[in-house]
């Protein structure tokens, strides 16, 4: 299995390769050059074994440069004590269940990929025979950076630097990043948007000058957001799973730059019984509109709002869907991202559109409709969900006026706890206090445990105070590394 960059598909490198580089050189992101197909023997296997012979079969599809050992160590380590389950469902009434991938150690479900993204990491290292140390740049919108904190914290070899948007997350969030241990840690606030760093952590990544200071200095750039396949493909794993355990179902996934709902369309692709991939977009309904128009435009207001992990306008990972989608044209791709960073939008071809009708459903939902769907969810069911899981909830109730179906799957990224001020404001509770209190009057009026990881984050010693304009984002991770 060789990889692709999405900007030029004659770039080919090893699944090794690709991990340890995250980006390619044109800036386009690596992409199986074909999806690996499941077989009837494999679906049963899945069915009938556990989570973690699930991974492993999988990854040893598309990680063919690893040997079988080698991936079972890396599955096996991650997903051992840090997780109660990896991705259990909650069955909600007869048609829909809640996919619930939030059970590892920073209560999101970006644990279930940087759990394990460290160990591929440093097996494609062994393997590719690589001398330098690798620093992990990290663009957060909240979720994404304690989990990547947390998985890459003390890996010999290694570094990561976070960076965040200081007014564009939770108080739980920010605390989780800022107390976070480790000697190979570095946390920045930023001030600005998500976009800002993300756009600054690509930049770094094709900085000809900086990576050639760095390398002479023994130091080698990566990243573990989800434009690097190692992220992306433990998530395909609990689409593939749970889809097949199932019997097939629609899934409603919340989503700001794309990645989840990627890896649940990859997982379709394989031949697992994924049905309508219903994409779930807060206020910032960029994917919204791109998905029933075919236009996308990020020329439009930011908004902050109660599902802050999706509050991005540039979503990356949908340049892999057009990619596959086009027959893995890299001229086409190319030339849809140089509109989108010269004009700040593109159109897709007819035929591309044509084809996202068939896989796709989008619906968006406001502020007050996401804490409208925290109520209804809770009243209904005496279910608690957080605020991105409640604009997935929206969606679906959006969808199954529109559309006829079966069964369909609810994907729940991030404890309740997590985002306790629009959780507790939609149970009409108090929250003119501190988000701790709020985390205990919850639990008191819900009889819903704090997650363990969560109880006394707010005694926790500040770590990391760092913060800068987005123009100094290079110069000050340059002079951290």
């Amino acid at each position: 299995m060789f990889y692709s960059s999405t900007r030029n598909n004659d770039t080919k490198v090893a699944s090794a390769d690709a991990i340890i580089k995250g980006l390619a050189p044109d800036r386009g992101l690596y992409t199986p050059v074909s999806i690996p197909v499941l077989t009837a023997t494999e679906i049963d296997v899945i069915k009938s074994g556990s989570y973690k012979d699930a991974a492993k079969l999988i990854f040893a599809k598309y990680l063919t440069d690893f040997s079988e050992k080698q991936i079972a160590v890396c599955v096996d380590s991650a997903y051992g004590d840090s997780f109660e389950e990896v991705a259990p469902l909650y069955q909600l009434n007869d048609q829909a269940s809640v996919l619930e991938l939030w059970h590892g150690p920073t209560c999101a479900f970006k644990d279930v990929a940087l759990q394990v993204l460290p160990y591929l990491m440093t097996t494609a290292i062994d393997i590719t025979g690589e001398k330098n140390d690798i620093a992990i740049i990290v663009a957060t919108s909240g979720d994404t950076g304690k989990a990547a904190l947390e998985g890459f914290k003390d890996v010999a070899g290694t570094k990561i630097i976070v960076m965040y948007p200081s007014e564009g997350v939770s108080a739980v969030q920010k605390q989780q990043m800022v107390t976070q241990e480790g000697d190979n840690v570095s946390v920045i606030a930023i001030n600005g948007n998500f976009d800002d760093a993300q756009t600054a952590a690509k930049n770094i990544f094709t900085d000809d000058v900086l990576n050639a200071t760095l390398l002479a200095k023994g130091i080698k750039l990566s990243s573990a957001n989800s434009i690097n396949w190692g992220r992306l493909l433990p998530q395909i794993v609990y689409y593939v799973k749970s889809s097949i355990d199932l019997g097939g179902a629609d899934y409603v996934v919340p989503t700001g730059n794309f990645g989840n709902i990627l890896a649940a369309y990859f997982a379709k692709m394989m031949g697992a019984p994924v049905k309508k991939l219903v994409c779930a977009s807060n206020q910032n309904n960029v994917l919204t509109e791109f998905i029933k128009t075919g236009v996308y435009d990020r020329r439009r207001e930011f908004f902050k709002t109660l599902s802050p992990s999706m509050d991005i306008l540039i979503s990356s990972n949908l340049e892999r869907l057009i990619y596959e989608l086009s027959g893995h044209d890299g001229l086409l791709v190319e030339k849809l991202m140089r509109d989108l960073e010269e004009m700040e939008a593109y159109t897709v071809p007819e035929d591309i559109k044509a084809k996202i009708d068939e896989l796709f459903y989008a619906a968006c939902a406001d502020d007050a409709e996401t804490e409208d769907a925290i109520k209804r969810c809770y009243d209904e069911f005496g279910y608690l969900i957080d605020t991105h899981t409640a604009v997935a909830y929206d969606a679906y109730k959006k969808y199954i006026k529109d559309c006829v179906t079966e069964k369909v799957v609810i994907v729940s990224t991030a404890s309740p706890y997590k985002f306790p001020i629009g959780v507790g404001d939609a149970l009409g509770m108090d929250v003119d206090k501190s988000e701790y209190k709020i985390l205990t009057d919850l639990e008191a009026l819900t009889k819903v445990k704090i997650p363990a990881p969560l109880v006394g984050l707010e005694h926790k010693k500040v770590l990391h105070e760092i913060a800068c304009n987005k123009e100094e984002i290079l110069q000050t991770i340059t002079e951290l590394l």
